[in-house]
């Protein structure tokens, strides 16, 4: 029998050590052979990435030894601060960038006594992005040099596998140079072509970039460039050759991001090296309005793979849900597979075997794998037990906006089969705003949300406008628009769960991190519906974040605000700062004092100003976190002390 207890103040089997103890952070999935491999991030080792592999006998082991015999590996890269893929295998080669010193280091599996060996200096370039080309001994990467003035220089480079870049800088060879940025270096089958994207201010990799292919020569260098795609407002994603030489990209000409197949690469006797160029051909494969990729944050997006000559393993989004199946090569037939389970991350394949990061709505974060029809899972996230009784499944909502268009959500119940609320009395609402503010928020099972439908808290997930999933014309809707239409997407969303009963009108609060952040604090000045906030991480003021953010999102508040002049009036409009005086509702703000993406005086300086007219405000600054909280004891506090700022808010007792 269930007890009557305020919504909030549920008895919850949830812990803190649960999400940060008892769980793990897994990215990066990929195959060599018939081993799975991928990093996971562990709270409880100081945020430490971890390089692990799944071999064909079924065991799981750490990959690397110590550097040097006395440094844990710590498997991470800084390109564009948000990092990705920071390492790559091929035939038990592993090439891999350190986090402790950003230096690139190579390490046999097929040769452990030999240990690990440097591949260069100690500077102040990242590497990233990586692609093995075994027989010419060297690694395609990603440069980010920020050792000169100004903004850092990023290039694509060839790295020896021999170690003499470690000794003689010189050794490193730019493959690719001359534009903003450049990423997804990607070698065809036999090894002649290289593929890869780049892109310039004041655009972001999913706004407008190039896809181009470049022959080799012996070295491994660059002799002919051809650019396949490059036109106005189109973005590309994931260029990666087939089993028999084509080239597959996705890109978003249609609308949608969609998967094209390019044909013409071979090379005939008695012809010029770059025929080649003069005999491609592209066609879309499955024109359809589905997002076959996402906006690419990090490096080394793997959305699909190679199943076999004839089929591509791809997963896809639609109505906001993502799933999994084949697409065949000559004629782009699409077959989804009903494996139960919604794929969150890489999709890799060897000989017919499938592995992916995917989650349902009974399961967390895992990496599963499918062959023959059969789905078992080789790692789960968390080691922490939720009985399904207590788990609240996201209902998939839309509503109409204020202007007559419509947004999108999930919806989370409270639930705990222990407890229910009062009669007459509804729960408390926390509405939670993604990242990005390009990204999108899924209806996978999380610890972090069930934390709080456990507790006697509803959860509103947002996927306002400027949301991806939906295609590019929902994307692009918040162009000009951040500031403005994000935050009435999310009190719209508050207004429909009131007039339909779901939630206590009085206890709403709004959170995010980031771009989700900013969102939060702007809703508190703009909305009445919101009664408590909480900002980790989150923008305050525009114009300084400008000039202050690195390079890679340097000019991406151009776009959002639609305005390119620092000194428009506009950045200064659209800040949180500039709005304190109508910031009313409790608000906290959590930060890390290492942050390079948005710099913790941006919280301080709201705190102070916040403080100045005596309104309820706290700040909580966590040593040594950066842009997203990494450390097992911060993720543990920074939720204890949202959740009892909430209580206190709301006098919940």
């Amino acid at each position: 029998m269930s007890e009557t207890r305020d919504f909030g103040v549920w008895d919850s089997p949830i812990s803190t050590d649960d999400i940060t103890a008892r769980t793990v952070t897994l990215s990066q999935v990929r195959v060599d052979g018939s081993s799975t491999m991928w990093v996971e991030g562990r709270p409880n080792q100081g945020g430490r990435n971890v390089l692990l592999r799944r071999n064909a006998l079924g065991m799981t082991e750490e990959v690397l030894p110590m550097i040097e015999g006395m440094t844990l590996p710590d498997v991470r890269t800084r390109v564009h601060e948000y990092g990705g893929r920071a390492y790559a295998v091929d035939a038990g080669i592993v090439v891999f960038s350190h986090g402790g010193d950003g230096r690139v280091y190579r390490y046999d599996l097929n040769h452990p006594s030999e240990g690990i060996t440097a591949l260069t200096e100690l500077s102040n370039r990242r590497y990233g992005d990586f692609e093995i080309a075994p027989v010419r001994d060297i690694v395609y990467a990603v440069c980010e040099d920020h050792s000169g003035d100004g903004e850092p220089v990023n290039t694509l480079v060839a790295i020896p596998l021999d170690g003499s870049g470690a000794r003689d800088s010189h050794s490193i060879a730019t493959v690719f140079a001359g534009t903003d940025f450049v990423s997804a270096p990607t070698l065809s089958p036999d090894g002649t072509k290289l593929a890869w994207l780049t892109w310039n201010h004041p655009h972001m990799p999913w706004t407008q970039s190039q896809l181009h292919i470049g022959s080799l020569n012996f070295e491994g260098n660059v002799d002919t460039v051809h650019t396949l795609i490059d036109e106005e407002g189109v973005c590309v994603y994931e260029p990666r050759w087939t089993l028999t030489g084509d080239l597959i990209h996705v890109d978003d000409s249609s609308g949608w991001a969609n998967l094209y197949r390019t044909e013409g690469f071979e090379w005939h006797d008695d012809e010029a090296a770059d025929a080649w160029t003069t005999r491609l051909r592209s066609r879309r494969l499955h024109p359809s309005q589905k997002a076959f990729s996402h906006p690419h944050w990090q490096l080394g997006l793997h959305s699909f793979d190679n199943l076999d000559e004839d089929h591509l393993i791809c997963s896809w989004a639609e109505d906001g849900l993502w799933h999994l199946g084949t697409v065949r090569i000559d004629n782009g037939q699409l077959e989804r597979w009903d494996i139960g389970w919604w794929p969150v991350g890489n999709v890799a394949s060897h000989s017919g075997r499938v592995v992916l990061l995917a989650d349902s709505p009974h399961h967390v974060a895992s990496i599963i794998e499918v062959q023959n029809g059969h789905t078992r899972i080789i790692r789960t996230s968390t080691y922490a037990e939720l009985p399904d009784d207590f788990i609240s499944v996201a209902e998939p909502l839309s509503w109409s906006t204020r202007d007559g268009e419509t947004s999108h959500g999930f919806f989370y119940p409270p639930r705990n089969p222990g407890f229910e609320g009062a009669s007459n009395t509804l729960p408390p609402l926390i509405v939670m705003v993604h990242g990005g503010p390009t990204s999108a928020s899924r209806p996978g099972l999380t610890l972090e949300q069930q934390y709080w439908t456990s507790r006697g808290f509803a959860v509103l997930d947002v996927n306002h406008r400027g949301s991806t999933g939906w295609g590019r014309e929902y994307r692009e809707r918040l162009n000009g628009n951040w500031g403005v239409m994000d935050i009435d997407d999310c009190a719209d969303g508050v207004n429909y769960l009131i007039e339909h009963g779901r939630i206590d009108a009085k206890r709403v609060a709004i959170r995010g991190g980031s771009a989700g952040g900013y969102t939060a604090l702007m809703a508190l000045a703009r909305s009445e519906v919101f009664t408590a906030g909480t900002a980790l991480y989150g923008v305050t003021d525009l114009r300084t974040l400008r000039q202050e953010t690195h390079k890679f999102e340097s000019r991406y508040l151009d776009r959002l605000l639609g305005a390119h002049n620092p000194d428009d009036p506009i950045y200064l409009s659209r800040s949180p700062i500039s709005h304190i005086d109508s910031i009313t509702a409790p608000l906290l703000l959590l930060h890390g004092s290492d942050d390079a993406v948005v710099p913790v005086d941006q919280a301080q300086r709201m705190k102070d100003a916040l403080d100045e007219l005596d309104r309820n405000v706290k700040l909580k600054v966590y040593d040594g976190e950066g842009h997203g909280f990494i450390h097992a004891a911060t993720v543990a506090d920074a939720l204890d002390t949202e959740r009892r700022f909430y209580l206190n808010a709301w006098n919940i007792s």
